[in-house]
């Protein structure tokens, strides 16, 4: 995770949001200090997510329901 670009945004749920295009991991980093990753999440969701006008909503909507994700931190 040390190598990752994270990406802070503003949101009243999400601190920051990196991605790594190789293995498909998009990491969340929540304002309460969790971390989580979501796998196989293709480059055009990451790309949609960060253009969108609510990263969170857009993560509740188009990302929780849909990819397989772990709390890491």
């Amino acid at each position: 995770m040390n190598n990752l670009n994270w990406i802070s945004v503003v949101s009243s749920n999400v601190s920051r949001i990196a991605y790594n295009e190789n293995d498909q991991f998009l990491y969340v980093e929540f304002l309460n200090g969790s971390i989580y990753v979501y796998k196989n999440v293709p480059s055009v969701i990451f790309n949609e997510l960060m253009i969108s006008p609510s990263h969170g909503s857009y993560l509740s909507r188009q990302i929780k329901p849909f990819y397989p994700y772990e709390k890491i931190g």
